[in-house]
């Protein structure tokens, strides 16, 4: 039977609570919000670790011991570690062995070639950036561009991508790193993780030029793939604090995310400029 213990963490979308199983120690999701929106990402969530359960991925992630998408409950192994960060834009520079098994732990998961039919493309690349444009978040120009470098990758291999790449969600453990919070897996365009570890390190410059190195390796199809997840990730960064830059610190991001942004625009114009 299952035990009950404390609550680890409460947001406004989920509970997250430690507990048992049996002599099992487990966590126990309960999702808070019943919107659409994180009723369909939750079911997603569900479905990614009944895949895992068939098909062990080459990265860790916590072993599934019951879901029930119609409660809002989902309860998986405890996982003992420490995340490698819990801010969502760490204030400075990781301790370099963390990020040596952050970008060995996304790397290796983005090289994982699961049964077809495992996992889905994550989202469609021009809706969104058509959607960014609508909602002015993207000039004509950007969009444009956006468009351009998008039918030059239309015959690219998608990657198997985290889609959640937060620090929040590597644990270091005693065995190496693990991952959580499968809500967005699926496929993208190659560099999805890495764009969005990017965009969090603003404080970190050596690593930002580890990811870029790392994204580009393959050649300009993989450049291009990268700057345009970097451009969408950025975007939604920015409308994600948008709504929330109440106090200085808010502010300060909101104008590095908006520089970055600057930075990563005069790229694709670049990379346009190739083609």
């Amino acid at each position: 039977g299952f035990a009950a213990g404390g609550v680890m963490r409460r947001t406004q979308k989920s509970v997250l609570m430690t507990g048992s199983v049996g002599r099992n120690p487990v966590v126990v999701k309960y999702l808070a919000d019943d919107s659409p929106h994180w009723m369909q990402r939750f079911r997603h969530e569900i479905s990614a670790y009944r895949t895992f359960t068939r098909q062990r991925p080459p990265v860790r992630v916590p072993r599934l011991f019951g879901a029930d998408p119609e409660r809002r409950v989902l309860v998986m192994e405890h996982v003992p570690g420490r995340p490698v960060a819990v801010e969502r834009h760490p204030g400075a520079a990781l301790a370099r062995a963390d990020i040596r098994a952050v970008l060995h732990a996304f790397g290796t998961l983005n090289t994982w070639k699961p049964p077809s039919g495992s996992f889905h493309a994550a989202f469609d690349y021009l809706p969104r950036v058509e959607r960014y444009h609508t909602l002015g978040l993207l000039t004509d120009r950007d969009a444009g561009d956006l468009a351009q470098l998008l039918r030059g990758l239309s015959r690219l291999p998608l990657q198997l991508c985290h889609g959640d790449a937060m620090l929040s969600n590597v644990l270091l453990t005693s065995h190496g790193p693990a991952l959580v919070d499968w809500e967005f897996v699926g496929y993208h365009l190659p560099g999805y993780d890495l764009a969005v570890l990017w965009s969090l390190l603003a404080r970190d410059p050596l690593t930002r030029r580890q990811i870029v190195q790392v994204a580009q390796q393959s050649g300009s199809f993989a450049r291009d793939a990268f700057l345009v997840n970097l451009m969408l990730v950025l975007v939604r960064e920015i409308r994600i604090h948008d709504h929330t830059a109440a106090g200085e610190d808010e502010r300060r991001l909101l104008r590095r995310l908006h520089d970055d942004c600057t930075t990563v625009r005069r790229a694709v114009r670049a990379a346009v400029g190739t083609h």
